[in-house]
Parts: structure tokens; C-alpha cells; sequence
């Protein structure tokens, strides 16, 4: 034997807590981007490229708020959450990656 405990053992502390104020942390932070965007395309006189980056930033949010409820949905639950699906974990990085650059763009 090698001394491990089987995986029904398992006590997950507080790392399922932790992760799931991690994800609405993140959905916090990219509210605040969305916001900060669409301020910045319709200050001083909104041209259509800075409110076309300002409607993609705010798309964008709503989807990754969409996979964030779903992830903290799946973190709450009594059973052991199953890692985070390849698919939902790129979407969510392109997502943010997207957003930052965006936002870039509406601040040059």
C-alpha cells in the first residue's frame, strides 16, 4: 500500500470556496473593464469604431459572466466539482484576453 487516502476521502477544505471567490473576483474586475469601456466610447463624442470596441468589450463580459455563474454553480454544489472543461477555460482566457485588448484600443 502506498499510503494514500482513496479519492471519496477526499476533505477539499476550502479550496472549492477559495476558487469559487476567485471566479467572482475576476467577474468583478471584468464588470468594472465593461464599464470603464463603454464610458470611454461615448465620452466626448462616440466615433463608431470606439463604440463598436465598447459593444465588444460588454458582449464579451456577458459571456464571461456566463461561464463564471456556471463554473461557481458547479463549485457550490455538495459534490466534488469536476475540473474545469478545456473548451470553457479557453473561452474564458480569450475572453479576458480580448477585453484587455479592447481596451487598449479605446484608451489609444
Amino acid at each position: 500500500m502506498t499510503g494514500r487516502r482513496p479519492a471519496a476521502d477526499r476533505d477539499p477544505g476550502l479550496q472549492p470556496e477559495r476558487t469559487r471567490l476567485a471566479w467572482r473576483r475576476t467577474t468583478l474586475s471584468g464588470t468594472v473593464v465593461a464599464v470603464l469601456a463603454a464610458k470611454t466610447a461615448l465620452h466626448d463624442g462616440a466615433s463608431p469604431p470606439a463604440v463598436a470596441a465598447g459593444a465588444l468589450c460588454c458582449a464579451l463580459w456577458l459571456c464571461f459572466v456566463r461561464i463564471a455563474h456556471r463554473r461557481i454553480r458547479t463549485l457550490a454544489s455538495d459534490n466534488r466539482p469536476p475540473a474545469l472543461a478545456p473548451a470553457y477555460a479557453t473561452a474564458a482566457a480569450l475572453c479576458t484576453v480580448t477585453m484587455a485588448v479592447c481596451g487598449a484600443v479605446l484608451v489609444l
